[in-house]
């Protein structure tokens, strides 16, 4: 199948850890990654959905391939901490400046700032800024998937 490049934006939060764990319960719950038992080899062998992220988990298939989603990411790296398989990094203020010429980012910038996730099994999430200068949105995106 290939990897697949995945984003979302929800509302802005100070903890990023608990955004992450919020929106990975709304996709999971709207069924919004991929799950092999969607696509299964007989039509006479369908298999259910997990009721439970633990449960999406124990598939094999999910294991190895995946969902394609956010959901295959396990946390929000704390600053200073080296970037790994299966993480979150927040966009560091340098970053952004290097990039956009500020620390303030909008919506305007994620067309440059996307270029920051350069491996796949890997995530980034940025603080989006209204047209006041005010934290708005947590806009979270990466590649995942095999």
């Amino acid at each position: 199948m290939g990897a697949s490049g995945w984003e979302y934006y929800v509302p802005y939060q100070k903890d990023v850890a608990a955004a992450l764990e919020e929106l990975q319960a709304r996709v999971f719950r709207e069924q919004d990654y991929y799950w092999s038992g969607d696509h299964p080899l007989s039509e006479d062998d369908p298999v259910p959905r997990p009721a439970t992220i633990e449960e999406l988990w124990e598939d094999e298939g999910v294991q190895e391939e995946g969902t394609h989603s956010i959901l295959d990411m396990d946390r929000v790296l704390r600053p200073g901490e080296h970037p790994r398989v299966g993480a979150v990094r927040p966009v560091h203020p340098d970053e952004a400046c290097r990039l956009t010429g500020t620390d303030v980012l909008t919506r305007e910038h994620i067309e440059v700032i996307e270029a920051l996730v350069e491996e796949g099994w890997s995530g980034r999430v940025a603080v989006l800024h209204d047209g006041a200068g005010r934290p708005s949105e947590l806009y979270f995106w990466g590649i995942s998937g095999d």
